[in-house]
């Protein structure tokens, strides 16, 4: 499925204007954009979303047996060719793989708004969780206060780099400001309502930044799951911040169907 939505934007004569709505359609792969390598160590919580065996998106543990990651990356797509690896630095080796048992998308789940991008994943056995390569990762409670515009917040994934000479085959992280949701409409005003379900981060000058094949993977501060990858426009595009599913407004939802 898609990893993470991509919006395109091209020239008609001389004036800017959309001429693509890129939202990395249907099974197009994307990296973390101006990042750096990780150990596994340093995002325990971070798994890879496979597809039949490829890797997809990401995701983050926030139990033994539930996954959360973004709704665009599963839909439609049969529980029996879903599974994650989880414990392991690589893409493609190492760690530990789960099958999926169940996935429910979020009921605001909207392809056309981009809204309530988000979906949970019952696995069919659970993860040894070990504090040190595969663990959990403490969520906000509902509706919980956004952190202020300007805190740094960590994205990790194996999508596109943008870059030749900086691999995705090895974990990779960036570290990004939050972006105040006005603000962040302001920059989409054109194309996207940003809601009350989503929260933005990254600079204005761009550089930095998730892109396809980080799709559902995390955005955290501090110790704290604050947002689920989602969509932008391009990748690390100056002007156009990330948009993440904002945890605090799904708690409840994290809650009633998992338990969590």
């Amino acid at each position: 499925m898609a990893n993470r939505f991509v919006l395109t934007f091209g020239l008609l004569l001389v004036v800017a204007a959309v001429t693509s709505a890129r939202f990395v359609a249907p099974r197009a792969r994307a990296q973390i954009v101006g990042g750096f390598p990780i150990n596994i160590e340093d995002a325990p919580f971070q798994i890879s979303l496979r597809e039949d065996g490829r890797p997809i998106c990401g995701g983050s543990i926030i139990s033994p047996n539930w996954i959360l990651t973004a709704a665009h990356c599963v839909e439609d797509v049969p529980e029996s060719m879903v599974s994650i690896r989880a414990g392991s630095t690589y893409k493609e080796h190492g760690g530990i793989i789960r099958n999926v048992r169940r996935i429910v998308l979020h009921p605001a789940w909207d392809t056309a708004t981009k809204n309530g991008d988000c979906a949970l994943m019952e696995l069919e056995d659970p993860l040894p969780l070990n504090g040190q390569t595969i663990a959990s990762i403490r969520m906000p409670e509902q509706d919980e206060e956004d952190p202020i515009e300007g805190s740094k917040a960590m994205l990790t994934g194996w999508g596109k780099t943008l870059n030749v000479y900086h691999s995705n085959l090895i974990l990779r992280a960036t570290f990004v400001p939050i972006v105040h949701r006005d603000n962040c409409q302001k920059a989409y005003r054109r194309t996207h309502t940003i809601s009350d379900l989503m929260l933005c981060a990254g600079f204005i000058g761009g550089g930095r930044d998730s892109c396809q094949g980080d799709s559902g993977g995390p955005l955290v501060v501090g110790d704290q799951l604050v947002g689920v990858v989602s969509f932008a426009i391009g990748c690390a595009e100056a002007g156009f911040p990330g948009v993440n599913v904002r945890v605090a407004a799904v708690r409840d939802w994290i809650r009633e169907v998992s338990n969590v």
